[in-house]
């Protein structure tokens, strides 16, 4: 009698095998990543309804946009980390309820400075998404995972293109309340589907939480961004007491939060990742990055209009025209990573971008005003679209292990750069004498700026290969 036959043992999967339900997974955060990138400039386009409505100053109308980058700047590290320590589905569901309650809080709000509370509690729903959206896709996406960051590139500039519209078509045809609804019934669906089918992921090895870390670095940042942003935002000079008191505020608390961060055994952000190999190169780029790109591209209708006299709408379009080129280069240079690596896109992306600013500074040859500029916004989409890509997996595999910190700190030193340079710039315009030809120069400058940053890409490691 043969023995009875044994089954054969099921095969485990591999560890870095690319998992079942990730494009589904990828669907779900990219509508959170949507829907947050959308709100940075939804809200812009009623600007004057909301003053006029809520009988408010102009500059308070205005913080409705300052606090959400403000706000957002501030959550991106304390996000990462806490997606690493505790498990990025929960922050990722933590930081949809948070959008879609203080969504319809803003839209409830009787008065200005209410709706500035509520949008910097909705900026901390949405700046909390990219991070954990990060370490969430990489999770799923196993060696794909450079490939599937890299696709991230296309969501935001889709955000910018349609968000205006949006808002522009709601603000014609309802009003600017009916901006913050549309986002209830999104945030809904959103938590129903994260519930449904993103898996929880292992947190790690349990330890108490690094609160003094946490606060030190939170008001470092709220501090810091509030000086510089009152710069541009409430027409500050460098020598206004309150600039001034805010930098050294800001500068104490950094001074304590290195100190604190090299005393603890676990600190909320580890100062290798703002300082170790490759991470302290890749810092200085992105918050670079964010000030000549970021600050570059909020100020392209304003040079459009000051300068050639384009009309507003027209001028926002030049917008469209460099997130077109972004979108159809992005994603041919995400599947071309694992051949070139991450510094040969990003040299290239950063000369093309510099080109793009430099055309945009000089006069029209042969060409419209409008024509010109759409040409020089292009110009830079493409450059974008090459180099974002290497930028956002670029010293991630250094530390796989704080994925969302990494992502979050990469977003926080963007949109400061960002910040910063859009603060210095109006700050400039406002004491020019001829605006238009004065921000010519500021794109040469950024130009400038990113050919400079060359040197840079060489200290951080390269990669081919999917890690």
């Amino acid at each position: 009698m043969k023995p009875p036959r044994t089954p054969p043992a099921t095969a485990e999967p591999a560890a870095d095998e690319p998992l079942a339900h990730r494009r589904i997974v990828f669907g779900i955060v990219a509508i959170a990543l949507l829907m947050a990138s959308i709100d940075q400039t939804i809200v812009a386009t009623a600007l004057n309804a909301i003053r006029g409505d809520l009988h408010a100053e102009l500059t308070w109308s205005g913080w409705t946009i300052t606090v959400y980058a403000l706000g957002q700047i501030i959550v991106l590290p304390l996000a990462g980390r806490l997606g690493d320590q505790f498990g990025r589905k929960k922050v990722f569901l933590g930081a949809a309820a948070l959008f879609t309650a203080a969504s319809l809080c803003c839209a409830l709000a009787d008065n200005i400075y209410l709706l500035v509370v509520f949008r910097a509690v909705q900026a901390i729903g949405g700046g909390a998404f990219m991070p954990t959206a990060t370490g969430i896709v990489a999770e799923q996406f196993g060696r794909d995972r450079d490939r599937a960051i890299g696709m991230f590139t296309s969501i935001f500039p889709i955000g910018g293109i349609i968000g205006p519209i949006i808002g522009g078509v709601i603000v014609t045809y309802w009003s600017w309340r009916e901006i913050f609804v549309v986002n209830v019934p999104i945030g809904l669906i959103l938590i129903v589907l994260a519930l449904r089918f993103i898996p929880n992921s292992k947190p790690q090895a349990a330890s108490r939480v690094d609160g003094i870390g946490a606060v030190l670095l939170a008001l470092t940042m709220l501090s810091g961004m509030y000086g510089i942003s009152s710069l541009g935002g409430t027409g500050a000079e460098p020598t206004d007491p309150l600039f001034i008191a805010s930098m050294l505020v800001a500068l104490v608390l950094g001074v304590l939060f290195v100190r604190h961060a090299n005393r603890h055994a676990a600190p909320f952000i580890p100062l290798h990742l703002l300082r170790g190999r490759g991470f302290g190169a890749m810092n200085i780029i992105n918050f670079l990055f964010g000030a000549a790109m970021l600050g570059f591209g909020a100020l392209v209708p304003l040079y459009a209009e000051s300068r050639y006299g384009i009309a507003p709408l027209q001028a926002g379009t030049l917008l469209t025209a460099r997130a077109v080129g972004m979108i159809c280069v992005a994603g041919l240079a995400v599947f071309a990573l694992r051949r070139t690596g991450y510094r040969a896109p990003m040299i290239g992306g950063f000369v093309l971008v510099a080109c793009g600013m430099t055309v945009m500074s000089l006069a029209p040859h042969g060409l419209t005003p409008y024509a010109w500029l759409a040409l020089a916004a292009g110009i830079t989409g493409i450059g974008m679209g090459l180099s974002i890509p290497a930028s956002n997996n670029a010293s991630l595999q250094l530390a796989p292990e704080h994925i969302s910190a990494i992502a979050g700190l990469r977003g926080m030193f963007r949109q400061s750069g960002g910040i910063v340079a859009v603060s210095i710039t109006t700050t400039i315009l406002t004491h020019a004498t001829n605006p238009g030809t004065t921000q010519a120069y500021t794109f040469i400058a950024f130009a400038a700026l990113l050919i400079l940053m060359i040197p840079l890409t060489f200290l951080v490691p390269d990669h081919r290969g999917h890690w």
